[in-house]
């Protein structure tokens, strides 16, 4: 089973491929197909030859035949979630439900929406449009198709058409509707918008464009050009014009030469309106283009991106990419300059109004809605306006520093007829990479499928770098860790440094204290050893009394006091060898009293330690 990042990828190409807007249809159908995207493809847009081999399943399935013309050269070859290769025929047969097919068709001022299954016919198609419009089938020319003119016969699902399809009804053989008044139906034709399919000979291609009946071709409207209308078909070729090779020196000098398909003189030579080179069909007609896209000599980027956008979606509607406002430099940062997982590419998109495929290039193909929608999911994009040469200049100054002198040297030789370009980047360590540019003359799907093309280029680069940022963040959160496992062991380190200078200083203060302490207690037990009596004799005139006092230690303490002695000189005695009386007590054996506790001016006649008596000391609780 596709994890979920290549069931996004997958649902984003088969979206991409079919031009199916609804998800939950698409969704739907990837998952009746076990979601192969070849199968699922094979099964909404149907092939009568060849088959496809999916990457995602690996059954072979029928389906359309590779076929080489209708892939861009820089297709990429490598295998990938959107990547086809032919194969041999299977006898596999996989039964797919019918197709259901939208046309929307218009024949004058009347739309007409049609439904119907693949397996249906074209002339099934005008049976339908006999009854609603009461045309006849026989007087009936149904026209663009994308293929050219079918037959009635022709099968629907042999067409290989999308979901949505435009086509217009011509009537040749029946009068045009009668009007009132000639007013009146001018004034209908103003209203109408008429569609011109110009072949262009010197590329071979056809553009199908819609104007309205009150563009103008110098100073005639189309509704009085004498164009049939809806549809009116014009041939653009180049011819050379003498009378002013002179004058050039000898160089070819060309204009527009159109040919219409009506009959008579409805429609003239265009040359006689004045109509420059692609002047119709690219829309650069001052008549019709109100102003410019960017502002000549345009300084702040941001300005002139946002004119650009307002310019763009008053010409060719809401539908189109999200042009990212801003500078350049601006937009590498949002694209390359973020974490690997939330990079895109860049997509720059060049913009010029005298070139003949600029309208059909930004009207049908960079507004299709699939292009827009892709380009909204993967790109970022980024557009500026060359029709001005200062503007043009200025870019190609900023292309030559990003990008390189070879890529600025390639845009400044393309022609005029080549714009609109549309620049692929892929931003790398060192540089930004140019991985396509795309011209204006392409279609809806080779523009798809280089997108696509550069799409899986970048995926692939995008995830090497994803792999080597993951490594890189890795090794910085190893690197994190140990700095952080260093750095506390530094702080536990100091902590401890510190906590034993705190405990050495403690124990200096504390040893200060114990050193004064004892200072001052030898000190006092000094000055009351000076400030006893002297110690009688034992032959004396006076009564003398005689204590032998036992210390904690277990020493004796022996000296003569007179009896009319006061009992504080025998604390004081006892405090000058060490034992101060407020910690210690002095104690009698029989009877048992504390003697620390009587009167210490009494003498020891009065407290009855006379003539002789043993005491020991206690040390205070």
């Amino acid at each position: 089973m596709a994890s979920n990042m290549d069931r996004e990828m997958i649902l984003a190409d088969f979206q991409a491929c079919t031009g199916i807007e609804n998800i939950d249809e698409a969704i739907t159908l990837l998952e009746q197909n076990n979601w192969d995207l070849v199968a699922a493809i094979n099964g909404v847009i149907p092939q009568e030859n060849g088959i496809l081999q999916s990457e995602y399943g690996g059954e072979t399935i029928p389906g359309p035949a590779f076929n080489p013309a209708s892939h861009p050269a820089s297709a990429p070859t490598s295998s990938s979630s959107s990547a086809f290769r032919p194969v041999m025929p299977s006898r596999q047969i996989v039964e797919r439900q019918p197709r259901m097919l939208d046309f929307r068709v218009e024949y004058r001022d009347r739309n007409v929406d049609v439904v119907l299954e693949d397996t249906c016919t074209v002339g099934e198609i005008k049976q339908i449009l006999e009854n609603e419009l009461q045309i006849p089938v026989s007087k009936m020319l149904l026209k663009g198709w994308k293929t050219g003119d079918v037959e009635d016969s022709t099968v629907l699902k042999s067409l290989h058409l999308p979901k949505n399809n435009s086509l217009y009804v011509l009537t040749p053989d029946l009068p045009p509707p009668s009007s009132s008044s000639h007013a009146g139906a001018l004034q209908e034709s103003l209203n109408q918008n008429f569609m011109l399919i110009i072949t262009h000979r010197e590329v071979q291609r056809e553009y199908n464009l819609n104007f309205s009946g009150s563009s103008t071709i110098q100073e005639m409207c189309l509704a009085e050009s004498g164009l049939s209308y809806p549809c009116h078909r014009l041939t653009v070729g180049r011819r050379s014009s003498p009378a002013q090779t002179r004058e050039q020196s000898e160089e070819q000098i060309t204009d527009v030469h159109m040919v219409s398909d009506s009959d008579g003189d409805d429609f003239e030579d265009a040359t006689e309106f004045g109509v420059d080179d692609g002047e119709v069909f690219g829309m650069a007609s001052s008549a019709l283009r109100k102003s410019p896209m960017m502002p000549e000599n345009a300084e702040n980027e941001g300005d002139a991106l946002l004119q650009f956008t307002a310019e763009f979606s008053s010409r060719y509607g809401d539908c189109h990419p999200v042009f990212f406002i801003g500078s350049l430099e601006a937009a590498f940062q949002e694209a390359f300059y973020v974490k690997a997982r939330d990079r895109k590419l860049l997509a720059i998109y060049l913009h010029h109004d005298e070139s003949v495929l600029t309208n059909v290039f930004c009207s049908q193909m960079l507004c299709a809605e699939s292009i827009v929608s892709y380009l909204s999911q993967n790109f970022i994009t980024w557009a500026w306006d060359l029709t001005k040469d200062s503007n043009r200049a200025r870019f190609l100054t900023m292309c030559n520093r990003h990008f390189g002198s070879v890529v600025a040297q390639t845009i400044r030789t393309q022609k005029t007829d080549q714009f609109p370009l549309f620049l692929i980047i892929m931003g790398k360590r060192s540089s930004n990479e140019v991985l396509n540019v795309i011209q204006g003359n392409t279609t809806v799907d080779e523009l798809m499928m280089r997108l696509m093309a550069a799409m899986e280029i970048f995926t692939a680069q995008q995830q090497e770098d994803i792999k080597d940022e993951d490594e890189r963040e890795a090794r910085e959160n190893v690197k994190r860790e140990q700095d952080e496992a260093y750095r506390l062991s530094l702080e536990a380190d100091r902590a401890k440094r510190e906590a034993h200078e705190r405990e050495m200083a403690e124990q200096f203060r504390l040893e200060q204290i114990r050193k004064e302490q004892e200072e001052e207690r030898e000190a006092i037990r000094l000055s009351l050893e000076q400030a006893l009596p002297p110690e009688p004799k034992e032959e004396n005139a006076e009564p003398v009394s005689k204590l032998r006092i036992r210390t904690p230690s277990g020493e004796f303490l022996e000296r003569r006091f007179l009896a009319s002695n006061k009992l504080q000189i025998v604390f004081d005695f006892v405090a000058s060898k060490g034992f101060p009386w407020d910690e210690y007590k002095l104690l009698s054996t029989f009877p048992r009293r504390d003697v620390t506790q009587l009167d210490p001016n009494k003498s020891l006649l009065e407290v009855k330690l006379f003539p002789q008596e043993t005491l020991f000391l206690e040390a205070k609780e």
